[in-house]
C-alpha cells in the first residue's frame, strides 16, 4: 500500500501542475528562474514527460509545458550552463524527443550545436586554466554548472562525438595532480568554499569537493556512465581508480557502515586525518547516497564486483541507519527522502544478487516518510507546490519529489531519461 499512496501523491502534484497557465510557480519560477532546470517550467515539464512516457498522463501536458517554457528566448553562451538556459531546456526536450522525434527534432538539433559550441569554449578555456599551472573553480567542472553536467548531456545526445570525448579528456586529465608552492593537491582542488566564493575562515586554503552535485563525485559518475557505455578516452580506467583511490583515502565509519565527507580542507589534507562531525543526510547532492551509486557504477565500468558490493553495502547501511536519516530533513529529490528512495530504485536495478533485495527493502519505509499513511494526497501535494522556500520545482520542489517517487513506487526504470542530468543513470 506505500507504493500506492506514493503514486497517488504523484498523480495529485501533476494535476495541481496541469496547465502552465493556471499552475502556482512561486516567486522562483518567475523573471530569470523561467529558464532554471531545477526551479522553473523545462524542470516541470519532466514530470508530465516521464508520465506521458510511462501511459500515466496525456503528452499534451508536457507539450504545454515545454512550449510554456520556450515563449521567450533561452540565454546560450557563457552566461547559460546545464541548469540554466538554453542546456536546461534542451535536456527537458530532448526528454521528450526521445518518444516524440517528429515534433522536436529541428529545434533540438539547433540547440545541439550551440551546445557543442558552448562546451568547446569551456573545454579550451579549462585546458589553458591547467596549463597556467592555476587550480580550478567548482563551476569549471560540476554537475549542474559545469563540464560535467555538459557530459551528461552530450554522452546522451551523441556519445561518440568529438565534443563528447574532449569532454571526457578534459575530466581525465581533472584528476590528475596539481603541485602548488611545494604541495601536491588532487586536481580538483579549488581555492573557494563549497559555495564558490573565497571562505578563508571555514576553508582557508580551500577545499576538495567529493559531491555529486559540485565535485569529484559527478566526474566519477560522468566517466563511469561513458565507460559502460563504450565512449572511453586514453586514461580513462585510470581516472577512474584515481577517483576511487581518494573516496578510499577519506572514507570513514557512520553508524552502520562507511560514509564520505563532503569535503576535505586543507587543514584535514596535511594532517590526514577528517575534523569530527555530526552525522550528515546521505543525499543525492552530497554525501553517502550519491557517492555509493557514483561507486558502484564505476565498479560495473571496471569489473570489480568487491567494491560494487561494497558500495551498494555502503548505501543500504545509509538507509537504515536512523543518525543519517534524522538528519535528512526535507522530502526533495536534491537532499530529501524522495531523492533516497529514488537511488535506492536504481542502484538495485543494478546492484548484485547478494544486495539488491536488502536496497529494495528500504524504499518503502523513504516513500512513507513523504507520503505517511493517513494523509490526504491532495493535501500534501498541495503543501508541497506552495511551500515559499521550495515550490513546485524539480531539484528541492513538489515535481521532483514526485518524480522521484515513480521508479521505487513502480518498481520500473524510468521511460524518458529525465534524472541523466543527476547523473546517476
Amino acid at each position: 500500500m506505500t507504493a500506492h499512496r506514493a503514486l497517488d501523491m504523484v498523480d495529485a502534484v501533476a494535476s495541481q501542475l496541469a496547465d502552465p497557465e493556471t499552475a502556482y510557480l512561486g516567486s522562483r519560477a518567475a523573471s530569470s528562474y523561467r529558464q532554471h532546470l531545477a526551479y522553473g517550467p523545462p524542470g516541470i515539464a519532466l514530470l508530465h514527460i516521464e508520465r506521458a512516457a510511462s501511459g500515466l498522463g496525456p503528452w499534451q501536458r508536457a507539450q504545454d509545458w515545454l512550449a510554456a517554457a520556450s515563449r521567450e528566448p533561452f540565454t546560450s553562451g557563457p552566461d547559460s550552463h546545464p541548469f540554466y538556459g538554453a542546456p536546461a531546456f534542451a535536456h527537458a526536450l530532448a526528454c521528450a524527443a526521445d518518444h516524440l522525434s517528429s515534433s522536436y527534432r529541428r529545434a533540438l538539433n539547433t540547440m545541439d550545436r550551440q551546445i557543442e559550441s558552448d562546451a568547446v569554449h569551456r573545454i579550451d578555456a579549462a585546458h589553458r586554466r591547467i596549463d597556467a599551472g592555476r587550480l580550478p573553480e567548482l563551476a569549471e567542472f560540476d554537475a549542474t554548472r559545469g563540464l560535467t553536467g555538459y557530459g551528461a548531456y552530450l554522452l546522451r545526445r551523441d556519445p561518440d562525438s568529438s565534443t563528447t570525448r574532449a569532454v571526457l579528456d578534459y575530466c581525465v586529465r581533472l584528476t590528475e595532480p596539481i603541485t602548488r608552492q611545494g604541495e601536491t593537491l588532487p586536481g580538483w582542488w579549488t581555492q573557494t568554499g563549497p559555495s564558490g566564493s573565497p571562505d578563508d575562515d571555514r576553508f582557508p586554503g580551500g577545499h576538495a569537493n567529493t559531491g555529486m552535485a559540485h565535485g569529484i563525485g559527478g566526474v566519477l559518475a560522468l566517466l563511469a556512465l561513458a565507460a559502460r557505455n563504450g565512449t572511453l578516452t586514453e586514461g580513462h580506467h585510470a581516472a577512474l581508480r584515481a577517483i576511487l583511490a581518494w573516496l578510499d583515502r577519506w572514507q570513514q565509519e557512520a553508524g552502520r557502515g562507511p560514509a564520505w565527507p563532503y569535503w576535505v580542507t586543507r587543514g584535514e589534507l596535511r594532517t590526514g586525518h577528517l575534523a569530527p562531525s555530526a552525522p550528515r543526510r546521505p543525499s543525492w547532492c552530497y554525501g553517502t547516497a550519491g557517492l555509493a551509486r557514483a561507486q558502484q557504477l564505476a565498479a560495473l565500468a571496471l569489473g570489480d564486483t568487491d567494491r560494487q558490493i561494497e558500495a551498494e553495502n555502503a548505501l543500504v547501511a545509509a538507509l537504515t541507519d536512523l543518525d543519517q536519516l534524522k538528519a535528512t530533513t526535507d522530502n526533495g529529490l536534491c537532499h530529501g527522502f524522495a531523492g533516497l528512495a529514488h537511488i535506492a530504485a536504481r542502484t538495485a536495478d543494478d546492484a548484485h544478487p547478494s544486495t539488491a533485495d536488502r536496497l529494495r527493502a528500504a524504499i518503502p519505509a523513504l516513500l512513507a516518510a513523504v507520503h505517511p499513511p493517513g494523509t490526504d494526497p491532495a493535501r500534501t501535494a498541495t503543501a508541497l507546490i506552495q511551500d515559499e522556500e521550495r515550490g513546485p520545482g524539480l531539484l528541492d520542489g513538489a515535481t521532483g519529489t514526485a518524480l522521484a517517487l515513480l521508479a521505487p513506487s513502480t518498481a520500473e526504470p524510468p521511460r524518458s531519461a529525465w534524472d541523466a542530468c543527476l547523473l546517476i543513470a
